[in-house]
């Protein structure tokens, strides 16, 4: 009877090791599971919120459509005033009229007649 205690004995202390090496197992599989949703989640977040994310994607798209329309105001007005120097470098009327504009020339014989400032332009007097 003894080979069979001892028999039983070592497969009770089997069974005990395969229960013990199946929860291991078991417990692997889940920290496995919670640490690949929460590696997921880091890189979800990365993706949106980082340094280069969506978020900084979408704010660089944006200052990069401003400066294409400050770009294009700019060049629209490079464009007229080039016209500008141009009329004054070949035009003798042009150079009349923008020194009668600001140094207020007039030809012998002409009045220039001042008006008042627009309503909406006359600083408050205190």
């Amino acid at each position: 009877m003894s080979v069979h205690r001892h028999t039983r004995e070592a497969a009770e202390r089997l069974s005990g090791a395969r229960r013990w090496l199946q929860k291991i197992y078991e417990d692997r599989r889940r920290f496995a599971t919670v640490a690949a949703a929460a590696l997921a989640l880091g890189v979800g977040y990365h993706v949106v919120f980082g340094q280069n994310g969506l978020t900084a994607y979408e704010k660089k798209r944006q200052d990069a459509k401003a400066l294409a329309q400050q770009l294009e105001m700019l060049q629209q007005e490079n464009d007229l005033l080039k016209g500008h120097v141009d009329r004054l470098q070949n035009d003798p009327g042009a150079i009349e009229h923008q020194a009668r504009e600001e140094l207020h020339y007039t030809r012998p014989g002409e009045v220039i007649v001042t008006l008042p400032a627009e309503p909406s332009r006359v600083p408050d007097k205190k």
